[in-house]
């Protein structure tokens, strides 16, 4: 019989609103969000526990934020202080073991079957790794501890904040029978509501189903329900996890009125795409142009090519395709948001001279529908 893994999943409480808790003692033990203003329309990527008590969450828009609060205090982000931080939180997993798995800043699924230090104890280790985090960050952190990244995940959300939470072999299907179908990881509100409305409420409710009804369903996802039911989860810990899509969004302090307007935003969008590819060393096949109108009702719309996405040219290109298109010409638009996917692999190309970058945009769109190869021959990239 195979070894139980020991995984810990560690998520920092509130990370990005204890920071600035930590840093300016003047918000500590008020409700404060980090995010944009009600009056800039902005979006909450943060909320403290003390904001919590009034029902603000992440991702809830600003102007409802403060209504649900009047004395809550909005606070400008400062992403180079998180990512400093984190990075001082990653030294400390580092110091346990390599197989560090980051799924954000705040949050990281660690390996310690085989760890540094030779303990034997995970809920040991968590403790430790708690308690440097604490002493030398002065933030505190959650901790799941179990024998798949599902329930551990799941254990580090049970004893929130700075919380140590235990899910043993011998206890994970009660645990997840238990579990209300909303509280499962992976399953989103949409995919909630669908499967309460088949009459899955919770765990027990769902492992009643078989592999092939969920996937009738749910699709691909459907296997992975029907395995997480039965507390089955062989995903490893992957340090060496390589994102999936590149992007950048915006939301207008104005609702875009007109194709004019939108195609200048996309314009500065893809610019910024652009250069996040470049700085990754990435190219993509297909764009998604995201439309989030005044209403807050949202559209994606997606097209891939054989050609290489990678400069600005070709991305605003595509999206003013994709826009014109699909877009309502009579509503107002809050938001756009462009998206590249289906990637290459890391440094797989070398840097153009900027030169050819616009060589490339005008080569790229007229092969657009022609194998990369075709792409390449005609448009011979070289390192600088």
């Amino acid at each position: 019989m195979a070894v139980p893994r020991k995984i810990i999943h560690i998520d920092m409480d509130a990370f990005f609103a204890s920071v600035e808790q930590r840093d300016h003692p003047q918000y500590r033990g008020k409700p404060i969000v980090v995010g944009g203003r009600p009056d800039q329309r902005g979006v909450v990527a943060a909320a403290s526990y003390e904001a919590r008590l009034y029902g603000i969450h992440s991702a809830l828009p600003s102007w409802i934020a403060q209504q649900r609060c009047a004395h809550l205090i909005f606070v400008k982000p400062r992403f180079e202080v998180y990512r400093a931080v984190s990075q001082q939180i990653r030294d400390i997993f580092d110091r346990y073991t390599d197989l560090v798995e980051p799924l954000s800043l705040d949050e990281a699924y660690l390996d310690v079957t085989q760890n540094k230090p030779g303990l034997a104890s995970t809920m040991a280790i968590a403790r430790a790794i708690k308690q440097a985090i604490r002493a030398e960050t002065q933030l505190t952190a959650s901790a799941g501890v179990s024998y798949n990244k599902f329930l551990a995940k799941l254990a580090s959300g049970l004893d929130k904040p700075d919380g140590l939470y235990l899910i043993a072999p011998e206890q994970g299907q009660a645990v997840v029978e238990a579990l209300p179908i909303t509280k499962f990881y992976g399953v989103g509100a949409a995919t909630a509501q669908k499967m309460q409305a088949l009459g899955i409420h919770t765990g027990l409710d769902l492992k009643q189903w078989s592999e092939a009804d969920l996937r009738q369903h749910f699709g691909k996802t459907g296997g992975y329900y029907y395995r997480v039911a039965r507390t089955e989860d062989e995903r490893p810990v992957n340090p060496h996890r390589v994102r999936k899509s590149i992007g950048a969004e915006q939301s207008f302090a104005d609702d875009l009125e007109g194709l004019e307007a939108m195609e200048a935003a996309l314009a500065t969008l893809a610019e910024e795409v652009a250069t996040r590819l470049d700085k990754q060393q990435r190219y993509g096949h297909t764009l998604t142009l995201k439309v989030k109108y005044a209403d807050y009702q949202q559209m994606t719309r997606a097209q891939t090519v054989t050609g290489l996405l990678r400069d600005a040219a070709t991305l605003h290109s595509l999206a003013k395709d994709l826009l014109r298109s699909h877009l309502d010409p009579n509503r107002k638009v809050r938001l756009l948001g462009l998206t590249v996917s289906n990637l290459g692999e890391p440094t797989a190309l070398p840097r153009l001279h900027p030169i050819e970058f616009a060589l490339a945009a005008v080569l790229s769109l007229a092969h657009r529908d022609k194998p990369t190869s075709t792409f390449l021959e005609v448009c011979p990239l070289r390192p600088t």
